[in-house]
Formats: structure tokens, sequence, C-alpha cells
């Protein structure tokens, strides 16, 4: 096994993944991004009234969720 080598192969691979993504976000990543946030701020009571009774700025039709408990 080449040390040198495979040292310069992960180096290569960290430059690579380095670089930024500069691909346009498609409807799948913005889906994914607000349930990561969602997810989130999930035990937030402030974001918890957001969504109750806040504007939503997403394109997504809005669901009602009766309150828990």
């Amino acid at each position: 096994m080449d040390v040198e080598q495979t040292i310069a192969d992960i180096e290569r691979l960290e430059d690579i993944f380095a670089v930024p993504d500069t691909r346009p976000l498609n409807s799948s990543d913005i889906s994914a991004a607000n349930r990561r946030h969602d997810a989130a701020l999930a035990h937030s009571p402030w974001f918890k009234l957001w969504q109750q009774y806040g504007v939503c700025c997403r394109s997504e039709s809005p669901v009602f969720r009766p309150p828990e408990g």
C-alpha cells in the first residue's frame, strides 16, 4: 500500500467536496430544507404559533394540524 498515494487521493477528494454546489435548488431540495427546518423548530412555542396562525410563504398547500393533547 502506497501511503503517499492514499493521502494524495484523500486530499483530492477533500478538495472536490470543498467546492460549493452552484446548481439551482429544485422543489425537492426546498421541500427537504423546509422539513429539516420544521423538525429543528418543532419544540419552539413561537414556531407552533406560526404554524397554527401565521402567514406561510411556502408554495405547498397549508395543512390543518389540530393541537396535540
